[in-house]
């Protein structure tokens, strides 16, 4: 008599897809490219999602948009975030994606909160307006046919206009296949604590597709933590992975109550900084490119270990993986500096008021021409 295996339950299921780990790779402009998307994935689980992409550069097909979509073949998930202040400029975007075999999950942006996207409406500042929310939302799910949609956001433009829970039933109303909640206002922008009982009520609110929790995940315990406090069906990780691409690793050994972390000494944190420089120069298919966008991470990946000011400084001006091989060479060893290497990284700035369009606030719904002047923020923008 045979027997069967049984294939364990996925831990997370967004749509169609199935994740082994409750984990998500948050968009973050300027870093979460192929090249360190790859990374993390050598080091750990969960779904990797890209920077993110405005709609309207996708429809016209910009040389740049088309690269920033590709993904490498390793990439099994391919994850795209799209922004958009124009329901059908939206619509034609999740198409392309949807029709031509580009993507296999698209998220949508409701959450940066950097004034030149807020200020025309963008990001943040988006859901406060109701009704171009849902129409928005709706016309993505429409374009994704089998693709998952999902919605990324933030509490609300400030304390005083907390916008995500009528945003969640929104969401979930209009088919999207999960909500993901930053637990901080634009206003807040990165500072102080991300309030995660905002996430608890949004999971009471949302009850039919999974919630998932973002902000302060900074080790391996924190993920299990917010899910148990939150009731979150799983975690999105921002800053935190910042020069630390393990912690994708630990979070899967945390899921799985293995005790097992990554506490890398010096000679480690060399080589994955040598191998994320290797992947850049691949990506952008220039090494000197490639190393000069590896100089950004330099104090995210040293921070805590015993690295002189020389060193960083010349690492933060490297031109060829020659030079950054002779320089972690100069680096010798040095144990896991435990709290100096831990917590907090990445920008956190200060609370300060949001800039949106003119009159915005006055009513939930458009009003006048509010939505003929709508327009996508250019540029680097971060993820929210």
């Amino acid at each position: 008599m045979s027997t069967s295996v049984v294939a364990p339950a996925p831990a997370l299921r967004i749509g169609s897809l199935a994740l082994d780990v409750p984990v998500v790779l948050a968009p973050m402009a300027g870093i979460t490219n192929t090249a360190f998307r790859r990374l993390c994935r050598e080091y750990g689980a969960g779904l990797y999602v890209s920077e993110m992409i405005t709609a309207r550069a996708l429809v016209e097909r910009t040389p740049e948009t088309m690269r920033l979509i590709t993904h490498h073949p390793s990439e099994k998930t391919r994850s795209i975030q799209l922004y958009g202040v124009d329901a059908p400029t939206v619509y034609k975007a999740v198409k392309i994606l949807s029709e031509e075999g580009l993507a296999d999950h698209v998220d949508l942006n409701f959450g940066c909160p950097v004034p030149k996207v807020t200020r025309k409406g963008g990001g943040s500042a988006l859901p406060w307006k109701l009704d171009l929310f849902q129409d928005i939302v709706e016309s993505a799910v429409r374009g994704a046919g089998d693709l998952p949609v999902t919605v990324k956001m933030r509490k609300g433009i400030d304390a005083d206009h907390l916008t995500y829970l009528d945003a969640g039933r929104i969401a979930e109303a209009a088919g999207a296949s999960a909500v993901a909640l930053h637990g901080r206002t634009a206003s807040e922008f990165y500072s102080g604590q991300a309030d995660w009982s905002a996430i608890a009520r949004l999971k009471e609110a949302v009850t039919s597709i999974p919630v998932l929790g973002n902000g302060d995940i900074w080790s391996g315990e924190d993920g299990p933590r917010m899910m148990r406090e939150t009731g979150a069906d799983g975690v999105v990780v921002g800053r935190g992975c910042l020069g630390r691409p393990w912690l994708f690793g630990d979070l899967a050994a945390a899921f799985t109550g293995s005790e097992e972390r990554h506490r890398p000494r010096l000679a480690l944190v060399a080589q994955a900084f040598r191998r994320h420089a290797e992947l850049l120069s691949e990506f952008f298919e220039s090494e000197e490119r490639g190393c000069r966008d590896i100089r950004k991470h330099v104090a995210w990946y040293f921070k805590g270990y015993p690295v002189g000011s020389e060193i960083r400084s010349a690492l933060a001006l490297v031109s060829s993986l020659a030079e950054v091989d002779e320089l972690v060479e100069r680096l010798g060893d040095a144990p896991y500096p435990t709290e100096g290497a831990e917590g907090q990284r990445g920008r956190a700035g200060s609370p300060k008021r949001v800039v949106l369009p003119e009159n915005w606030l006055n009513s939930r719904e458009l009003e006048g021409d509010q939505r003929e002047r709508l327009t996508e923020g250019a540029g680097d923008t971060s993820g929210g």
